[in-house]
């Protein structure tokens, strides 16, 4: 995988094919090559696979085929995440391997919590440019069609949560519940159905493969700096008010102290990266009239807008209303 970029599986063709959707047309609305799936590795840009999934959307003139190739997910759509969460023995151990693993397919992430109601998956895009709502919500009913082909059973979520859930019926006639309008998006399973037993789970098949997935993540470390990797972590969870090490850590992972030595051996540490990703991101804020210093505070993670005023002053010796008077 290139970083930035998503991988799509090999099996992706035969997916679409399943549901009857003319690929060619589709690419050739999406302004994509004609031969892009006879490549031997399929790597869209952002922009590139929500144009794709639009002009899926479009040709086919379903708002929701994304219920459809949900319904035909099988173990053939071979993906890293994938095969590593069929091997697992439960849906909690599938989730964590998925969480793990989901940045070799692409810069969306993975968080698992355990929350009163079960086990939470939230799912994170990449900020700019957002992604098409049908897309989202495939992404989620994919999570359970996974955990549904895992376990053999008709595993049905606790909650489905998006900020603009799509219409029509066909996602709660295949889930088995209806999408919440929002955030975080993400799907919470039940505590049963999280330790609900994997039937793929093949613990010999996973010792063969799992070195050369770790090989792959630590090649894409190599790509990419920690430092980046924070940053680009930074921007998804400060607005949530999550921008501590700990998260961060989750988010990657990574032991808190494994990227502590990371950050270290790069010559910086964790609080000095999330100091300049906020200073970075007010003065961007900040450029803006329409938004109040107030609510700069609040998309930078403090919980008072005094405390956002003092680190201001700490990172520029200026405080926000003066920083945003010299703006161009």
């Amino acid at each position: 995988m290139t970083a930035g970029r998503f991988a799509l599986s090999p099996g992706t063709v035969a997916l679409l094919a399943d549901v009857g959707v003319p690929v060619p047309a589709v690419l050739r609305v999406a302004g994509l090559p004609g031969d892009l799936f006879l490549r031997p590795q399929v790597n869209l840009t952002a922009a590139q696979l929500y144009g794709l999934w639009t002009a899926l959307e479009s040709v086919t003139g379903d708002p929701a085929i994304g219920a459809a190739m949900a319904e035909h997910i099988s173990a053939e759509i071979f993906q890293p995440p994938v095969f590593a969460a069929l091997c697992s023995p439960d849906l909690r151990h599938a989730a964590e391997r998925m969480a793990a693993h989901k940045r070799l397919i692409g810069p969306l992430t993975l968080d698992v919590a355990e929350v009163p109601a079960g086990l939470r998956l939230t799912v994170t895009w990449p900020a700019d440019p957002a992604p098409p709502a049908g897309l989202v919500a495939f992404e989620l009913a994919f999570i359970v069609m996974l955990a549904r082909l895992g376990t053999r059973a008709r595993v049905v979520p606790v909650a489905l949560t998006m900020p603009s859930p799509p219409a029509g019926d066909a996602y709660r006639d295949l889930l088995g519940v209806s999408f919440r309008v929002g955030s975080p998006t993400g799907v919470t399973f039940s505590a049963d159905d999280a330790a609900r037993p994997f039937l793929t789970a093949n613990e010999e098949m996973w010792r063969v493969f799992e070195p050369e997935l770790r090989r792959r993540l630590a090649d894409l470390d190599r790509v990419e700096s920690t430092t980046d990797r924070v940053r680009a972590t930074l921007l998804e969870l400060l607005p949530a008010g999550r921008a501590d090490a700990a998260a961060v850590a989750r988010r990657l992972a990574l032991s808190g102290r494994t990227l502590q030595r990371r950050l270290a051996e790069e010559g910086t540490t964790f609080q000095g990266v999330l100091d300049r990703t906020r200073l970075a991101l007010a003065h961007h804020y900040l450029d803006r009239p329409d938004i109040t210093v107030a609510e700069v505070a609040f998309l930078l993670g403090y919980d008072e807008p005094s405390s956002f005023y003092r680190a201001f002053h700490r990172w520029s010796g200026t405080t926000p209303q003066q920083a945003r008077a010299v703006a161009p």
